[in-house]
């Protein structure tokens, strides 16, 4: 634990940081503090904007809130805003766009909920203070004064300044109170510790344990949203477990702590699910430049579905046979109940059904066509696969894990050996479907369909082909098919 004093050096040592990050946006605070108080009005930059700001890491989406009413808000933002629109007037936001800078401006509010949905029966506020203690988290809930000098002081009346200090997520009120009025605030919880690396407060850990059906109140799409934050972080395996943990996740994502109770076939792990949050780290390791959404979710639920083929065998072994086939089925159930878009959900279950096929390459055995069927079955996906098949291999065996590396480097080898000679993403029929009606007098219709398939099969297999050996396989081929 810091000292008091480490702590208010530290303190110092953040507020300092965030007065410097606010005064380079002198030119826009400034203006916006000069309208408000020239009409009599408060205006404060609030929650994420000034927890990023102490933190260092502000973007350019700037949230504030004032006593000002929207339609005032409105009038003040005309004439100084590039563009401003109302779509979120009714729970009392105004937003707009200046420069660079995304913009949101919300009247103090004081909500109740009904508890039923998550939605809030909105209504204005008449302090800051009331305005603050509404909010998710302590961390959250603090404020500076924006004015005609731009950012002035610092208020901090729920102690978010202590908590952020500390590394905790905690409520403003009671987290019972918070999580009934809106139990995404649970997973907000998780996805905050994915985001920030903090701890909960042992009371929040408590509430969530305790109210984990409550998360049922929240619709699908709402829960995806805050999954995918939350996978996107930067520590997410932290964030993960904490779902689990608190049960959260049989809520919402059962697949993942059933994990739990399967044992790894290479005994080098806890069990499937550390193994899974291992392969999720190390394919971050592997990540080029931003956070890939599809890559993290295909190596967290690349083995999901080991729970459902484990196989005790003789000797005290354990084996998941056909686990990639199930588990992309599982993927597919479970992201569409999520709401997923239907890219997303093929792109990360045809990752899960193929991460296994690398481990019959043996030591270089495939052959070309083999390389090529690869190739082809991944599509777009094979830069994720080739990651994900890496981070697969989380062998202790310093040996084992240096040849398994060795020989998907011979494959990649190979790949790129064989699309210097052909064009491997877009593998078509040597014939288009002109050239097969044309040679075999067919309309158009399903025979036309297998003719092309049958050439893209041979494709597969032998590599491009003349015209002349493609015409005389085809013709070869439709006299030995039935005729009606």
């Amino acid at each position: 634990m810091n000292s008091p004093s480490t702590d208010t050096e530290r303190r110092a040592r953040l507020l300092a940081g965030a007065d410097a990050t606010l005064r380079a946006l002198s030119d826009i605070l400034a203006p916006l503090g000069e309208r408000f108080t020239a009409a009599g009005h408060e205006l404060y930059l609030v929650g994420g904007s000034v927890r990023d700001a102490v933190l260092g890491r502000l973007g350019t989406d700037l949230d504030f809130t004032t006593d000002a009413r929207p339609e005032q808000v409105q009038a003040l933002l005309r004439g100084w805003a590039d563009h401003q629109w109302d779509t979120g007037i009714d729970f009392g936001t105004i937003s707009a766009v200046k420069g660079p800078e995304q913009i949101e401006i919300t009247t103090f509010r004081s909500d109740a909920y009904d508890r039923v949905t998550r939605h809030p029966i909105v209504e204005y506020g008449t302090s800051l203070e009331d305005d603050l203690i509404r909010r998710d988290f302590t961390v959250n809930a603090m404020a500076v004064r924006i004015g005609p000098t731009g950012a002035e002081d610092f208020v901090d009346p729920l102690g978010g300044m202590d908590a952020l200090l500390a590394g905790v997520i905690d409520t403003p009120a009671m987290p019972s109170e918070s999580f009934h009025d809106d139990p995404l605030r649970m997973l907000r919880a998780a996805r905050f510790v994915s985001q920030l690396g903090f701890g909960l407060a042992e009371r929040v850990h408590d509430a969530i344990v305790a109210m984990g059906d409550e998360i049922l109140r929240i619709s699908a799409e709402r829960v995806q949203a805050e999954l995918d934050k939350l996978i996107l972080g930067a520590y997410p395996i932290e964030g993960i477990d904490i779902m689990v943990e608190t049960g959260l996740a049989e809520r919402v994502i059962p697949e993942i702590p059933a994990m739990k109770l399967e044992i790894d076939e290479h005994h080098q792990h806890k069990d499937v699910y550390w193994h899974s949050l291992t392969v999720l780290r190390q394919a971050i390791d592997l990540e080029d430049g931003d956070p890939d959404l599809v890559l993290r979710w295909a190596a967290l639920l690349h083995d999901i579905g080991k729970p459902a083929t484990k196989h005790n065998e003789p000797g005290g072994g354990v084996s998941f046979h056909h686990h990639e086939v199930v588990g992309a089925k599982l993927v597919r159930k479970r992201m569409r109940a999520l709401k997923y878009s239907k890219q997303m959900v093929d792109d990360v279950s045809q990752l899960v059904f193929l991460h296994l096929r690398f481990h019959g390459y043996g030591k270089g055995q495939w052959t070309d066509s083999a390389v090529r069927r690869y190739v082809h079955d991944a599509g777009d996906l094979l830069p994720r696969l080739h990651k994900l098949v890496r981070a697969d291999c989380t062998t202790r065996n310093k040996r084992r894990a240096a040849a398994l590396q060795a020989t998907y480097d011979d494959l990649e080898t190979r790949i790129e050996r064989i699309a210097e000679q052909e064009d491997l993403a877009k593998v078509r029929p040597d014939l288009d479907g002109n050239a097969i009606m044309e040679l075999l007098g067919l309309k158009p219709g399903p025979q036309v369909g297998q003719a092309w398939k049958f050439l893209k099969e041979l494709r597969l297999d032998r590599g491009p082909l003349d015209r002349d050996e493609a015409e005389a396989e085809l013709l070869k081929w439709w006299a030995q098919q039935p005729k009606p």
